[in-house]
């Protein structure tokens, strides 16, 4: 599997944000064609691959959409010490480096299912909806991120939208001058994998900066992705004196030179709760070392009627992503906010069978340290276990750094020593 890192090159050329298809779908088909395997596609953009005839007993899946913090961003890759990352953009190693092994022993002919799912990242949209048949027994799920770990249980999520249309027009009688408040340049990163990180929250900073300041919010957005740590807030607000810089020194205040005889402004509710919510690590499990709950603040859109709110909660367990989702819907409630959840899925129980057993004798030739792990964030193999529960599923990864940010890399070596590993774990099933 010498060609994982150039067929991975290969496809980071192909436009793949989340919510892009076709690109792939056809570059997809066309691979396909070219080494003997026929090729699905579901009303989803789910693709299958497999042989006419297949006896496949071993599924590999892995997602094909990228996080994109611009739209329509195709990464350009640079080399350096001993990595593979990307100029001012996110790489996309997740999950491109997984579609190349794929990719990688379909051009070796090896008899396997192929799954490639669509828009995993904007809520595992097409693994909930797969609409195509698998017969195997086994699947691998090559999207985890740290060499040595092997995944076999995950959080379940679920993703939180609130709604305030309270704003009003006032006179300025008190002489408030009007402000543009910035914050960029923070390190993002993954709201599930990272949220024990203590990254620091942009929109959270914003309104920290705001309500410490007595100002008043006119105009607020923010946050990249609902799975992601916002990096980039900005909001114009109107204050009597000049504010101060309170909460992270990457916040820029500007004056509008602009008087206004009228403010349009929004609730202070609000700000108030953004001020007050508890974001973060809501319980964590020292004896496995995993967060066990957690909720992430992740965008906030100024529109012409409402300020919209957007939250991506999660839990290692399903009664805990109840009670995460409850707690969160009556708090918007009471601050005036209408609620809807959207993107549910289960969390999947640490299942320990003959199928992980073998995938850590393989892994503990290569890595002694190799073990067995869950960890909170969502992956498909939840979904796919829920869909077919007598299947055996197991998910790994190389060393992939900072994903859903601007500082993701992929470790070279790890990559290449996963191909090993990877390649043997197929040959035994």
């Amino acid at each position: 599997m010498d060609n994982v890192l150039d067929i991975f090159k290969e496809i980071t050329s192909i436009p793949r944000c989340s919510g892009t298809y076709q690109p792939f779908i056809n570059f997809i088909k066309n691979f396909s064609s070219k080494y003997g395997f026929e090729c699905q596609v579901d009303n989803y953009n789910n693709i299958l691959c497999k042989k006419k005839n297949s006896k496949a007993n071993l599924c590999l899946q892995n997602h094909y959409d990228i996080v994109c913090l611009i739209d329509n961003t195709i990464p350009k890759i640079i080399e350096e010490d001993g990595f593979l990352k990307a100029t001012n953009s996110t790489l996309g190693a997740d999950n491109g480096i997984g579609c190349s092994y794929m990719l990688s022993l379909m051009s070796q002919d090896y008899d396997l299912e192929y799954l490639f799912t669509s828009d995993e990242e904007i809520g595992l949209i097409g693994a909930n909806n797969l609409e195509l048949e698998l017969q195997s027994e086994y699947m691998l799920n090559i999207d985890s991120e740290e060499e040595g770990e092997i995944c076999i249980g995950c959080a379940g999520g679920i993703d939180i939208f609130g709604k305030n249309n309270l704003k009003s027009i006032i006179k300025n009688e008190e002489n408030y001058e009007l402000y543009e408040i910035e914050i960029s340049k923070l390190p993002g990163g993954h709201s599930g994998v990272d949220i024990h990180l203590n990254v620091p929250n942009g929109i959270k900073l914003i309104a920290q900066t705001i309500k410490e300041n007595d100002a008043l919010l006119l105009d607020i957005n923010g946050g990249e992705r609902i799975n992601s740590i916002p990096v980039n807030v900005k909001a114009i607000i109107a204050c009597k004196t000049y504010p101060t810089v309170i909460s992270h020194e990457n916040i820029r205040i500007t004056k509008i030179e602009t008087k206004s005889e009228h403010l349009n402004i929004w609730n202070s509710d609000i700000i108030d709760f953004i001020y007050t919510f508890s974001n973060g690590v809501r319980a964590f499990d020292k004896d496995i070392n995993v967060v066990l709950n957690s909720i992430n603040l992740a965008k906030i859109t100024t529109n012409i009627d409402s300020i919209d709110i957007e939250l991506s909660a999660r839990s290692m367990t399903n009664e805990g992503l109840n009670i995460i989702k409850k707690e969160t819907i009556s708090l918007l409630q009471h601050f005036g906010f209408t609620v809807e959840t959207n993107g549910k899925y289960s969390a999947w129980k640490p299942d320990i069978n003959e199928f992980t057993n073998n995938i850590l004798d393989i892994y503990k030739k290569y890595d002694k340290n190799a073990s067995l792990e869950a960890i909170h964030a969502g992956l498909e193999c939840a979904i796919f276990k829920k869909k077919f529960p007598n299947m055996k599923i197991a998910s790994i990864g190389p060393n992939i750094f900072n994903p859903h940010s601007n500082r993701e890399k992929v470790e070279i070596k790890s990559v290449e020593k996963l191909s090993v590993i990877v390649k043997e774990i197929v040959d035994n099933f």
